[in-house]
């Protein structure tokens, strides 16, 4: 059984910088045809999909976060991580990584989720 947990800060100041990582266990982040995503849910709002790193290549951001927003990966310790800068109150959200599984550009699903965890932007 695959298992995602988010670590990270929970408060934050406007303008800093935050990681999130996301650990996995039970499966391998270079496996064949996953790909890691992170998401957020701002509090009241509906999901937002922030990006992603495969199996194998680079990572992608959405545009919408792409000048603030990086994902990268430490296959040694079986973990990707989400690097948002100059944040504001408007990324307070809870981050959730995912896995989905995709071959030849056809989706399978996010078949795992980690629990989610909350970072709270405020001064």
């Amino acid at each position: 059984q695959v298992q995602l947990q988010e670590s990270g800060p929970g408060l934050v100041e406007p303008s800093q910088t935050f990681s999130l990582t996301c650990t996995v266990s039970g499966g391998s982040i270079t496996s064949n045809y996953y790909y890691w995503i992170w998401i957020r849910q701002p509090p009241g709002k509906g999901l937002e999909w922030i990006g992603y790193i495969p199996y194998l290549g680079s990572p992608y951001v959405s545009p919408s976060l792409k000048s603030r927003a990086s994902i990268s990966r430490d296959t040694s310790k079986n973990q990707f991580s989400l690097h948002l800068r100059s944040v504001t109150p408007e990324d307070t959200a809870v981050y959730y990584c995912a896995r989905e599984g995709k071959v030849a550009g056809a989706s399978s699903g996010m078949d795992f989720w980690g629990k989610g965890t909350l970072v709270t932007v405020s001064s």
